[in-house]
């Protein structure tokens, strides 16, 4: 078996996604091949590898992928994909973007958020919001594959593989990117940080939000995350938003500071290493899922826990 996996990279490094991919290609078996197409992707390229496993690197450096965009990705990639057993890529929003064109192109179905590999052909992967594991086999002769990030350890490092360059499958045209809006922030990035302080619509408003939760999370170096309910009702920016239509994370620590726990939302923080919830409704479904739960005002408990917070 030869797999193919497709780097999510920012052409100066590797994603982290990239890493819990390559983790799920070493679980599946066989030798491991990463394609990297980007515009000055050298530094990329490099990374990927110096990463455990990885046998061999491909670069497709050329100015129609600087912006990565879904058709001529999707054409490289099915350029690419002759003589591989599957194919892999996260199943974030760079995954989602050109896997399934990859899966239409290819003929095949696409195995969608897998979160364990039992087999060269069997899969395991969440349904109805993460109540439900379903294991699918797979018959096609090319298996297209996203993997959920938070379901497998980030791959080490230790690898020497060859870098080789590809050619470039031809710009379609199809589309161009006239602009891209990036939150900056000094915070670490939500999908990849080790503590989240999370807050829902029990803090009332944006002012509340950020008056309770940033203090917190900059004591300690947390990222920041809402419920829907908060993103909605304006309290914060939708790239803040953890849940099955947001962010899917798994951090060592997850605060969640009035947050009820709708199903959507546990679905996309219930792996969190440690769950500390607050809320001051006993029965809120967020109990159901937390290690520790504090049930109580967040408005008189979080300046305590912040001040406690050395």
């Amino acid at each position: 078996m030869t797999i193919l996996v497709i780097a999510e990279h920012d052409n100066q490094g590797l994603k982290g996604s990239t890493l819990n991919t390559i983790a799920a290609a070493s679980a599946i078996g066989g030798e491991i091949d990463v394609l990297v197409a980007g515009q000055s992707c050298t530094a990329a390229a490099e990374a990927c590898a110096a990463v455990a496993g990885v046998t061999r690197v491909k670069v497709a450096d050329d100015a129609q992928y600087a912006d990565q965009s879904a058709e001529n990705l999707a054409s490289l990639v099915v350029a690419q994909a002759s003589g591989y057993t599957h194919v892999l890529a996260p199943a974030t929003t760079f995954g989602k973007n050109f896997m399934p064109r990859v899966a239409a192109l290819l003929d095949v179905a696409q195995i969608s958020d897998i979160i364990a590999v039992e087999g060269a052909d069997t899969f395991v992967r969440p349904i109805y919001a993460g109540n439900a594991l379903a294991t699918v086999q797979s018959a096609d002769s090319v298996k297209v594959i996203t993997v959920r990030t938070t379901g497998f350890e980030a791959a080490g490092q230790g690898g020497a593989a060859p870098v080789e360059p590809v050619s470039a499958a031809g710009d379609l045209g199809l589309s161009k990117l006239v602009g891209r809006e990036l939150t900056k922030s000094e915070r670490p990035e939500l999908a990849g940080a080790r503590i989240i302080v999370s807050g829902g619509r029990g803090l009332g408003s944006g002012e509340n939000y950020h008056a309770q939760l940033e203090p917190l999370a900059d004591k300690l170096g947390a990222a920041l995350g809402a419920s829907r309910a908060a993103v909605d009702a304006g309290y914060v920016p939708n790239d803040y938003q953890v849940g099955q239509t947001g962010k899917i994370v798994a951090p060592e620590l997850y605060i969640a500071v009035g947050i009820s726990g709708a199903i959507q939302h546990l679905a996309g923080m219930k792996d969190s290493k440690i769950i500390v919830a607050i809320n001051k409704d006993p029965e809120a479904p967020i109990f159901q899922v937390a290690d520790y739960g504090l049930v109580a005002d967040l408005f008189q408990v979080v300046p305590e826990l912040t001040a406690a917070v050395g």
